[in-house]
């Protein structure tokens, strides 16, 4: 017997997480397309927006909410309080969700949602150390747990530290900003994220680059170091292809080209009668597979003007959406994802 819904509590809940509305939302809702009694996976909780939409939507739906996040999973207890049976949260990575799934009795999912890269709550708390807009501890792990992003920048051998702000940040001063890290912290160990934000805007010349602070990029490509991002998002696009039953469909929100062009690479092949293949992976003639998804957008969507004049944050965010076919899921490639190899 489900348990029945405290509908103030659920209310309350529900005007609590309008203070922090997920990037294209409307259209998540739209492409994921929820209905009464069919299981949900959110792979990223955060601040459980997408969640608690879902089950608004549909509050006769499960929804089995994923977060490394142990700050995200004790802020979503009382949204667990407030849809009883129908919302479980757990501590996990989103790579492993077919794992997570299974042992809380989600067999398979008709839908799974992934809202890729770091929440505003993480970048909003200088202490987590993901920001450069307030100075902070220079930690960016997700998990609390495994090296921080000072260990990286004050052990890694400077060609690391250059392939992972010119692979993972696109920064073309990659190895201008690792030669001078490796230099100053011989002198002092970096701690604090405004001492190594002002380092990126010494050694690039100006604080401001088309609009964004000069160690954007640097930031973004340690954090993403630090918590494997391209690796975790790999393996969770395989995982949700393992557990989605036939009809079910997997959205994703991603917010730079690194990420979306992983997630573009994954469905491209998997809408294709056929396997393209690569240098690393050749295809082998007379071998095809069935296409496992089929697509809900051939392009990605975009956030509206009106969306980013009152979320700037939105403004680089692409949501892609597959529908899983019934051909069996392909062989596991995410090591195979175009994810750098560092």
């Amino acid at each position: 017997m489900t348990a029945r819904r405290d509908t103030s509590s659920a209310e309350g809940v529900r005007r609590g997480t309008q203070r922090h509305v997920p990037v294209l939302l409307p259209q998540v809702l739209h492409a994921l397309a929820p209905r009464d009694g069919e299981a949900y996976v959110d792979g990223t909780f955060g601040a459980g927006g997408y969640s608690c939409a879902i089950l608004t939507a549909a509050p006769g739906a499960r929804v089995l909410a994923i977060d490394r996040d142990p700050s995200a999973l004790a802020a979503g207890r009382a949204m667990v309080d407030a849809f009883p049976g129908h919302l479980t949260l757990v501590e996990g990575r989103f790579g492993e969700l077919d794992r997570v799934a299974a042992e809380q009795g989600f067999a398979h999912a008709d839908g799974v949602v992934l809202d890729v890269g770091v929440s505003s709550m993480q970048l909003d708390d200088p202490a987590r150390g993901f920001s450069f807009q307030a100075d902070g501890p220079l930690d960016m792990r997700m998990s609390g747990t495994g090296p921080t992003a000072a260990d990286i920048v004050n052990t890694a051998e400077e060609e690391l530290l250059a392939d992972i702000f010119y692979h993972l940040g696109e920064e073309r001063s990659a190895r201008g900003i690792a030669r001078a890290i490796v230099r100053r912290r011989q002198e002092k160990p970096f701690e604090r994220t405004a001492d190594l934000a002002a380092l990126a805007a010494r050694v690039l010349g100006r604080e401001k680059i088309a609009g964004r602070h000069a160690a954007t990029r640097t930031f973004q490509a340690l954090r993403i170091y630090v918590n494997d991002e391209l690796g975790e998002l790999a393996q969770a696009l395989a995982a949700a292809e393992r557990i989605l039953a036939p009809g079910g469909r997997l959205v994703v929100v991603a917010f730079h080209s690194l990420e979306d062009g992983l997630v573009k690479h994954f469905l491209k092949e998997r809408a294709s009668a056929e396997p393209r293949g690569s240098r690393h992976l050749p295809v082998d003639i007379g071998h095809g597979r069935a296409a496992s998804f089929r697509f809900v957008n051939q392009r990605p969507v975009s956030p509206t003007a009106e969306e980013i004049v009152s979320n700037p944050r939105a403004r680089s965010a692409k949501l892609r959406a597959a529908i899983r076919t019934e051909a069996p899921a392909w062989p596991d490639d995410s090591g195979d994802l175009a994810v750098p190899r560092l």
